[in-house]
């Protein structure tokens, strides 16, 4: 039978990967936006999400786990897409806002995913201000994107 540790590790570090693919992706955005405030908006999503990463690190290794150190394919396939369709786009600070929208729906996803299974609760209480965190910025983005684009 599988330690149900290893099975929380597991799920911790497939969230440290979707973290990094976030971290990344508003690495990304950011370099593309041409608005100052969207700008300044994406860098402050890019440290939430290395926050959340170390905060998840430090989980696993106090569980005895090995913490993922890096994204995954998934998110270097999608920012390759994103930086493109900004390129073709002519940088246009709205296709930034959309592939931001997407990379945050595969984290909620990914929250959702992990909260969804048992998980100790000193575990769900490391997550659950995270997911809150990645919702809210879910909501920012739409937010953005229907009245397009007038960051505060």
């Amino acid at each position: 039978m599988a330690d149900p540790r290893d099975e929380v590790v597991s799920g911790l570090n497939r969230l440290i990967e979707a973290c990094k693919d976030r971290e990344q992706g508003y690495r990304t955005a950011a370099g593309a936006a041409g608005n100052q405030d969207l700008k300044a908006m994406l860098h402050s999503y890019e440290e939430q999400s290395a926050q959340y990463a170390a905060e998840l690190q430090a989980e696993v290794k106090r569980l005895g786990g090995t913490p993922a150190g890096t994204g995954s394919v998934a998110g270097w396939l999608t920012r390759g897409w994103q930086h493109l369709t900004s390129i073709v786009g002519g940088g246009a600070d709205t296709a930034v806002i959309a592939g931001c929208q997407r990379g945050e729906d595969a984290a909620a996803a990914a929250y959702d995913a992990a909260l969804a299974g048992p998980l100790p609760d000193e575990v769900r209480a490391v997550l659950q201000p995270q997911q809150a965190g990645v919702k809210s910025a879910q909501d920012r983005l739409r937010a953005l994107e229907a009245v397009g684009l007038k960051p505060a």
